[in-house]
């Protein structure tokens, strides 16, 4: 079980810690504004005399790299900064295969660290870089993207594309440490805050009536910042760190955190992961509504739990059907051969996560194909 506390941060204001209960893999996820200025002393509080290796792209290193590198230097943590590109395009073979050198190259040993500073691309790469490099270094998540802070920073699951879909290659690695500096997503877009807002709304969708009863009281002060957006991370840090303690490799519950991804997964990759036209939370968001609308189809919820679900999500900026994406789409047959490729498929029988009403997600196996075709096809069609 994941714990919730309060406790007082390096730069003097609060933090919420959640616990992610692993054992002796277990590790805490702090959350508060400020957290990046003191992020060397709590960094060196679990990693005593460790060297670093510090990842960020192009977009990240311009913005928080020089405070964060002071702050690991007034904690006398000798670091050495790797910038990669920016963008889904980096989670590839060519650039897991350069930072990995560039790792060596720093001459960082296996009782030194990776860091990764950035969103979820930076972070699935720089995991899965770290679970390679020596046979597996530690691993520290800052993430800098409200969809990494609540999400991908998680859980250990780390990984880069292939052609075939996305994440087919990577690794359980979790991290020592994660640090969420809530004050950083000050700089995020507003598109890329709505992206991940959509995941904070999946912790509700799935398990949680009350925190999306919430969500829609307080979204609008989530957005503004303050501490209705801390308790939200810490929220939906909780909810995560609660399934990933129960199922850690997602041989059963953990597939619940999949909500939307089924689908959201299948549209980036029919648009070849162009985020001009389709980034991830907006894949996740019209996934989320899919799922709906597909329980819905199926006799599992009503229309009042659809309409709902849409009317938050369209509040909040967030596209919500397929028609939302711009440019052509390839017709449903692609879209089940890209969903046949996902990680949740089980002996070539698909699995969905389904939903009977608000915050009452299941794993649903052995979906008919053809019932998911004609689904897909009248979406496309409309």
């Amino acid at each position: 079980m994941a714990e919730t506390a309060v406790a007082e941060n390096g730069s003097g204001g609060d933090a919420n810690v959640v616990r992610v209960d692993l054992g002796t893999r277990g590790y805490d996820i702090r959350i508060g504004r400020g957290l990046l200025a003191s992020a060397g002393a709590e960094i060196a509080a679990v990693l005593p005399g460790a060297r670093l290796a510090v990842v960020a792209d192009e977009t990240v290193a311009r913005l928080h790299l020089k405070a964060f590198s002071q702050s690991l230097t007034a904690a006398g943590l000798d670091h050495r900064a790797i910038t990669v590109p920016a963008g889904e395009s980096t989670k590839c073979f060519r650039e897991f295969e350069r930072l990995c050198d560039e790792i060596l190259a720093a001459r960082l040993e296996r009782g030194d660290a990776v860091v990764a500073l950035g969103g979820g691309v930076v972070g699935d790469l720089t995991g899965f870089a770290a679970s390679a490099v020596r046979r597996g270094m530690a691993f520290i998540q800052v993430p800098t993207t409200l969809l990494a802070q609540v999400d991908s920073s998680v859980g250990g699951k780390t990984g880069i594309n292939s052609r075939h879909g996305k994440n087919l290659i990577g690794a359980f690695h979790q991290p020592v440490l994660v640090l969420a500096d809530t004050a950083v997503l000050d700089t995020l877009a507003p598109r890329d805050f709505r992206s991940g807002y959509a995941e904070v709304a999946k912790y509700g969708l799935l398990g949680d009536a009350e925190f999306f009863a919430w969500l829609e009281d307080n979204w609008q002060a989530v957005f503004a910042g303050g501490p209705e957006r801390d308790e939200a991370v810490a929220r939906s840090c909780q909810a995560k760190a609660e399934v990933v303690a129960a199922d850690e490799l997602e041989s059963g519950r953990r597939a619940l955190l999949n909500l939307g991804h089924t689908f959201g997964h299948a549209l980036e990759a029919a648009v070849s992961y162009e985020t001009e036209r389709l980034v991830h939370g907006e894949g996740v968001a019209i996934g989320m509504m899919l799922a709906h609308e597909f329980s819905e189809r199926l006799g599992l919820t009503g229309e009042d739990t659809v309409l709902r679900v849409r009317r938050h999500l369209t509040d909040v900026g967030l596209p919500v059907r397929v028609r939302d994406i711009p440019g052509q789409l390839p017709p449903a047959e692609t879209f089940l051969d890209i969903i046949a490729q996902d990680k949740k498929v089980s002996r070539g029988a698909l699995t969905f996560i389904l939903t009977r009403g608000i915050g009452e997600a299941f794993v649903e196996k052995g979906v008919d194909p053809a019932l998911v075709a004609d689904f897909l096809k009248e979406k496309l069609e409309a």
